[in-house]
């Protein structure tokens, strides 16, 4: 059962076919199998999962309605609250943080009849590189290959998810933290549009953060089709009152009058690998096959111009706590940061004006653009997998990741949403994948065309980890 997309193992717990119990204990066989290899799941919350399963069951033999994720085993970034669990974010001084609460995302989850099976492993803080590493919990390995890294920083979740720990695995994304462990690891992602999925973002105390964090930052889920990440997206998406930022936008809305899908290969001409060029090309083809006008464009809006000003931005707000902070990173944990500061420099309380002023305006020609192409198709990574810790090893590295993340840093910078979708594997018999963009607010357009796509170059996992 462990194999099942979520819609499947929710249909089947539904119908009696099986029960929740069952598919749990699939699970947690399967984490018993592969996790000692693969070290994605941290908390491993069998107990609690059995008890929660089992209810589930005891819910349905008393002619009680289920909801639509009734059974589905879930993974929760280390970041994210569980009720009753620590939240330790990766780091022995949170080891026992105790969550009061769950966060509004897994509270909705649960609400939906999904069941939290662990958490998952993450960069220290989510702010010691891009690759999965923690203090607390150490490496996650990429399952097709352990010498590339699995992406971060969800990459804990999109290890699970490719494995068959978890069905689903939610992790957030201020840069491509759900879409890169996406494309690495060959399952699909959302990144919501800001405002659309309802979250706290007091994630280390009762106040909350400056304007990066609380607009950068999403929550998204991870998944093995895009049929799971729809359902995933109507159950996450909506307001809350405790989150002011949360829009009630409708979940779906017309179709486009013209639907024009603009294809950028090569974002910025920084380069791009020819593995990632052959997968943008078989997406687009894909999408011609489906009806869409597929028009090649030189490049986006004001990318140099916006990558700027996003680390500047997180460079200024980062700052006043850097001191104590790096303190919890351990041993060279602090290398990332200390490099991306060094080209980005925190500015004064005028260049934050500017700063604000700038990031509105770049906000501005991206809806126009967004006007003209309701879709933009585009890399995830422009390179295929790199080897883990790449980006904290020297200057030269962690420039080289951070221009190959570059269209997701600036489509989080703007706040739109995106799905990543497996394309194949390459030459290496590593997984390829793309980004579908879209207009605020238009989840439905993305996930759509990511269907479109899928329908054409199938799906790569659940897999076994690789020796």
């Amino acid at each position: 059962m462990w194999k099942l997309p979520a819609t499947a193992i929710a249909a089947a717990v539904r119908s009696g076919e099986v029960s929740a119990r069952e598919v749990v204990d699939a699970h947690l066989a399967r984490i018993a199998e592969v996790n000692p290899q693969a070290n994605a799941v941290t908390q491993l919350l069998a107990d609690r999962a059995r008890a929660a399963a089992e209810e589930t069951d005891r819910a349905r033999a008393a002619g009680e309605r289920l909801g639509p994720l009734a059974g589905v085993p879930f993974t929760v970034k280390e970041c994210t609250r569980i009720e009753g669990v620590p939240t330790t974010f990766g780091t022995p001084r949170f080891r026992e943080s105790t969550a009061p609460a769950d966060a509004i995302p897994v509270a909705r989850l649960r609400a939906a009849g999904a069941v939290p099976i662990g958490h998952s492993n993450m960069p220290t803080l989510i702010l010691a590189g891009m690759h999965t590493r923690s203090e607390l919990y150490g490496d996650t390995r990429n399952p097709w290959a352990p010498t590339r890294t699995p992406g971060g920083t969800s990459g804990g979740d999109g290890v699970a998810v490719a494995t068959g720990m978890a069905a689903l695995g939610l992790g957030n994304d201020s840069g491509g933290s759900v879409r890169i462990p996406a494309a690495f690891c060959g399952v699909a992602a959302l990144k919501p549009t800001t405002g659309r999925f309802a979250a706290d973002q007091r994630m280390l105390g009762p106040d909350d953060p400056g304007p990066a964090s609380q607009l950068l930052v999403t929550d998204g889920p991870l998944a093995r089709t895009v049929a799971d990440l729809r359902l995933a997206y109507e159950t996450l998406a909506g307001p809350d009152p405790r989150d002011p930022r949360a829009v009630p936008a409708p979940l779906y809305g017309g179709p486009p009058q013209n639907p024009r899908v603009a294809v950028v290969t090569d974002p910025g001409g920084h380069g791009v690998h020819p593995t990632v060029r052959r997968a943008v090309a078989a997406a687009a083809e894909a999408l011609r096959d489906a009806g869409y006008r597929v028009d090649e464009v030189s490049d986006v809006p004001r990318l140099d111009e916006a990558l700027k000003a996003y680390h500047q931005l997180t460079a200024t707000e980062f700052a006043p706590s850097w001191p104590a902070v790096r303190q919890l990173l351990g041993e060279g944990g602090d290398r990332y940061i200390e490099l991306t500061m060094r080209d980005n420099p925190p500015v004064d309380s005028a260049g934050l004006i500017r700063l604000m002023s700038t990031w509105m305006n770049i906000r501005r020609s991206w809806t126009e653009f967004l006007d003209a192409y309701p879709l933009l198709l585009g890399p995830v990574f422009t390179e295929p997998p790199v080897e883990p810790g790449l980006e904290s090893r020297d200057q030269a590295g962690r420039d080289r990741v951070a221009t190959a993340m570059r269209l997701c840093s600036v489509t989080s910078f703007v706040g739109v949403p995106a799905v990543a979708v497996p394309t194949g594997l390459d030459t290496d018999g590593l997984p390829t994948g793309v980004q579908l963009i879209g207009r605020p607010f238009r989840e439905d357009l993305c996930l759509a065309a990511a269907q479109h796509v899928e329908d054409r170059l199938g799906t790569l996992t659940p897999i076994d980890p690789r020796p």
